[in-house]
């Protein structure tokens, strides 16, 4: 049970969707809640555009998906794809699947074009990677938090359940330090040193009308994409 404004709702009241993520659904309640904007944080290696195309492609028979890259090369992201199996050339040809690459510096524009293909694919999910690099073109507080909340407008308006990519510097949730305040759910990707090496680390940070785990859990980065284990770390 979850009470939100005084309102108790049942884990099955909320409509989710899965992660396509082995091992994460079963810790936020079955998915990510229906139309949601998910903050996926990380610091640097930690397999952030492999979770935003497991993400997209694991479901994009039944929900075609948009994914936006504002730094790595539409071909980059298909070969990430291949090199585990999934058949994003095959998505493609079914336009499941779009890539669009897009100068942050444009920004207003590409939330139109992002509508636009959101309205020809029918698109159900959207990965925008990354807004750390919107940032780097906004260096107004306000101008980037104005930014982030016409793309989580845009999201809800069309149904799409979307996640955001950020990279994290130090120990915070996000590049600037707002990403979190504007989003539905935040999943941060870590390293945590035990034992002399480096371990990868998940934390679901937050997830709305979702009774989540609250504890660090290992994940591995495999050859069929990202495993979360049940184990965790104190």
């Amino acid at each position: 049970m979850i009470r939100v404004e005084g309102k108790i709702f049942c884990d099955d009241m909320v409509k989710r969707i899965s992660t396509g993520v082995k091992g994460l659904d079963e810790l936020i309640g079955g998915g990510v809640p229906e139309k949601d904007l998910v903050l996926l944080s990380g610091v640097s290696g930690a397999g952030k555009t492999v979770f935003g195309l497991q993400f997209l492609l694991s479901a994009a028979e039944s929900e075609p998906g948009i994914f936006v890259s504002f730094e790595q090369e539409i071909e980059q992201l298909r070969i990430i794809a291949r090199n585990f199996g999934w058949p994003v050339d095959a998505l493609e040809k079914k336009d499941k699947v779009r890539f669009l690459k897009y100068d942050p510096f444009r920004i207003e524009d590409i939330l139109e074009v992002i509508e636009n293909n959101i309205r020809e694919t029918g698109a159900k999910r959207i990965v925008i990677d990354s807004v750390s690099s919107l940032g780097i073109y906004i260096h107004d507080e306000g101008e980037l938090r104005r930014m982030m909340l016409m793309i989580s407008s845009l999201m809800r308006k069309n149904g799409c359940t979307s996640l955001l990519i950020s990279e994290v510097v130090g120990e915070g949730l996000s590049r600037f330090g707002v990403e979190e305040f504007l989003t539905d759910g935040v999943i941060l990707l870590n390293n945590k040193f035990m034992d002399g090496e480096y371990r990868r680390a998940l934390t679901v940070w937050k997830m709305r009308l979702t009774n989540h785990t609250r504890k660090i859990h290992s994940y591995e980065i495999t050859d069929k994409g990202i495993v979360v284990s049940a184990k965790t770390y104190k």
